[in-house]
């Protein structure tokens, strides 16, 4: 029997607020953290919608050396990370004497490959870039700056996985300890906000225009939805082997029980049901679990016609007729992409700590797909002891985890 692997710490920064307790706020009362960017149309976009994020203050926190390379989906990563370590009761001196992994899930920097290529452009001088945009443009930006700052010398490396990143990162971590390669990894997912980083989103027509009524615009499963509202920001979960945690005397928030996986081997953009419900299963038989034993299921439902149709149809299979709640998130938060699969498992940790269902707001008209679920469109109180969350992404990848209360 492997390993028990068991969370510790968690931290978030995103646009339902930058700390736990913000966000648990939000998450309870059914808050949506999306407004206008009025700068998107001037660029070029059919929609202004964002989730919005504030920028974190560093000037003061990180010397300035450390900063020069942090992009801003570092940044944001940098703030969780800070929490997550707080949360779980490390500090640096236990980080230098302590080996301490990290995967975080990234899949794209856009900002910085802009600027240094407009430098280029306009100046044809090299020397002119710097030192920080080289760190600041790669996919690995995240982990290569949270290791230095923290002093990690265990794993290290990024997961680009598409919308689908943040929760396989989670599930590697959690691999890798429970098979006995590690004891501590820092996991979790960072997705930028700004403008350049989701032009081509807007290119395929995938988000709302529903820019009268923001708060409104991300409608999971609805049959008035429209499409996605784009979102980011930062999750950080510390992932620790059980027995090392109580040696320690950490507070253990949740059990990673299971991680399933698997690619629809299709069309790069095509969801498919089938491709879903081989994760879930997979995660509920690691887990060794029924589906009847699942609380809640965190849905990746983003508010497209087609991803939350294939969703609605794989949840029906697996969950029609079961004990589960179902909501999206996303209906408040928008999708926060790379990061969303580490986000909304603190999500589910802030739920199962609190002992309530958050909300799937704005769904008010189910279509035929979604009718038969269980979606729980305000807020339940209810314990919840396992819960299952799902993240899909482009070129068919999929994840599933499940998290149970700690039980000894």
């Amino acid at each position: 029997m492997g390993r028990r692997v068991v969370i510790t710490g968690t931290g978030i920064w995103s646009c339902l607020g930058t700390n736990i307790e913000q966000v648990k706020e939000s998450l309870y009362g059914g808050k949506s953290g999306i407004g206008i960017e009025p700068a998107r149309l001037e660029y070029g976009y059919r929609s202004a919608l964002t989730g919005i994020v504030e920028k974190p203050k560093l000037k003061g926190v990180i010397d300035r050396r450390l900063r020069v390379g942090l992009s801003e989906e570092a940044e944001y990563a940098y703030m969780a990370s800070r929490e997550a370590f707080a949360n779980a009761g490390i500090d640096d001196a236990y980080l230098l004497a302590n080996e301490v992994g990290v995967i975080f899930g990234n899949d794209s920097s856009a900002k910085p490959v802009i600027e240094a290529a407009r430098i280029m452009d306009e100046k044809h001088d090299s020397a002119l870039l710097g030192s920080g945009l080289i760190f600041q443009s790669m996919n690995s930006t995240v982990n290569m700056n949270l290791s230095t700052i923290f002093h990690l010398r265990g794993v290290n490396f990024t997961v680009s996985a598409a919308c689908a990143s943040g929760s396989h990162s989670i599930g590697l971590g959690y691999m890798l300890i429970k098979q006995g390669l590690q004891e501590m990894v820092l996991c979790g997912g960072a997705q930028e906000t700004n403008y350049y980083s989701m032009a081509t989103f807007d290119a395929l027509s995938a988000f709302s225009i529903r820019m009268d009524e923001p708060a409104k615009a991300s409608r999971p499963f609805d049959k008035d939805r429209d499409g996605l509202v784009p979102s980011g920001g930062a999750a950080a979960l510390v992932l620790e082997e059980y027995e090392h945690a109580v040696k320690r005397g950490a507070n253990i928030i949740a059990e990673v029980v299971g991680y399933g996986f698997s690619s629809n081997g299709g069309g790069i953009s095509q969801p498919n049901d089938e491709g879903c419900v081989i994760a879930m299963t997979r995660a509920l038989n690691d887990a060794g679990i029924a589906a009847d034993d699942i609380d809640y299921v965190n849905a990746h439902a983003t508010s497209t016609h087609q991803g939350d149709m294939f969703e609605a149809i794989a949840l029906n299979r697996l969950f029609g007729g079961k004990k589960a709640l179902i909501s999206s998130t996303k209906s408040m938060t928008g999708h926060e992409c790379w990061m969303a699969g580490a986000s909304e498992i603190v999500y589910c940790t802030i739920m199962m700590q609190n002992s309530f269902v958050a909300p799937n707001i704005n769904f008010e008209n189910p279509d035929e797909y979604s009718k038969n679920l269980n979606i729980a469109a305000t807020t339940v109180n209810r314990e919840l002891k396992v819960v299952l969350s799902n993240s899909f992404g482009f070129g068919g990848t999929n994840s599933a985890l499940v998290l149970k209360s700690i039980s000894d």
